[in-house]
């Protein structure tokens, strides 16, 4: 059994990877979010869309390939739909509460939507955290992981020995 403090420990090395990828995420969303609403004629929330979409893919390489480089890599196919669906919940939530503030309240200015946007990234966060570590990037099991690192070692042992045995000289077949 593990003891607690290295488990907390983990969580929080985990937190402080999440959020050093997610703190990038948000630049990378926010910054996209003002360019487009600068460069084009967009409506707030599409604009928006937009920039959420852009860094849910800069978050999927960051998460996949630092954060959880570690986990279960098996079933990469499953991975990336569960984040890809996750990641649309997220995406309506963050972009609910800017709607409701744009729509709803009338409050649509530069500086206002911005508020908003970082809000509703801010809820988003506590369920895309929640859902990518219980669901898409889950732990190996510690029996699976047991078992992988096991055989590797019988591997390289049997591997090993052969690579200890003399040569024989190969037997001459008589016609």
């Amino acid at each position: 059994m593990e003891h607690g403090s290295s488990r907390l420990r983990r969580l929080v090395r985990e937190l402080a990877k999440f959020g050093a990828v997610g703190g990038a995420g948000v630049l990378v969303n926010l910054g996209v979010f003002n360019l487009v609403r600068n460069v084009s004629d967009l409506p707030v929330v599409r604009a928006s869309i937009i920039a959420t979409v852009v860094a849910i893919i800069f978050n999927y390489i960051g998460f996949r390939y630092w954060t959880y480089r570690d986990r279960d890599k098996s079933g990469r196919t499953r991975e990336l739909t569960l984040f890809l669906f996750f990641s649309a919940i997220g995406l309506v939530i963050e972009n609910g509460v800017l709607y409701l503030a744009t729509y709803g309240f009338g409050w649509d200015t530069p500086l206002q939507s911005n508020v908003f946007k970082f809000i509703g990234i801010g809820v988003a966060t506590l369920f895309r955290f929640w859902s990518y570590r219980t669901w898409v990037f889950r732990a190996l099991p510690a029996h699976e992981a047991v078992a992988g690192a096991q055989s590797i070692l019988e591997r390289e042992s049997v591997l090993e020995q052969r690579s200890r045995r003399p040569r024989s000289k190969a037997r001459q077949r008589v016609p």
